[in-house]
């Protein structure tokens, strides 16, 4: 099975071909086709690539289904016995990519 981890907005992720991937909100539409060249790692079977800190000539090819939102999540501050009681709520953006190929040159 040919895969790759790539990074993406300081975090790294796990690519295989036909896979589905929601990383932090980039700034494309949908239908755009990225490359992502920061590739730290490629395995095709039996031989691994790995980048000191990026395999040269590899690229993860990707486009863009959707721009979504996270679950939300709720942030809640209390301090016993002085009536402080603050709720706030948060949903973090997300783009979701469709890996469409690993290129190793």
């Amino acid at each position: 099975m040919k895969y790759a981890i790539f990074e993406s907005g300081g975090k790294q992720y796990k690519a295989v071909e036909g896979a589905i991937v929601e990383v932090d909100k980039l700034p494309y539409e949908v239908g755009h086709e990225l490359e992502m060249d920061t590739v730290l790692l490629v395995s095709d079977g039996d031989k691994i690539s790995v980048g000191a800190p990026q395999v040269k000539g590899a690229m993860v090819k990707t486009t863009v289904l959707a721009q979504v939102k996270g679950p939300k999540i709720i942030v809640f501050k209390y301090r016993p016995k002085q009536r402080y009681r603050v709720t706030k709520g948060h949903r973090q953006q997300y783009t979701r990519l469709k890996i469409d190929t690993i290129v190793v040159k």
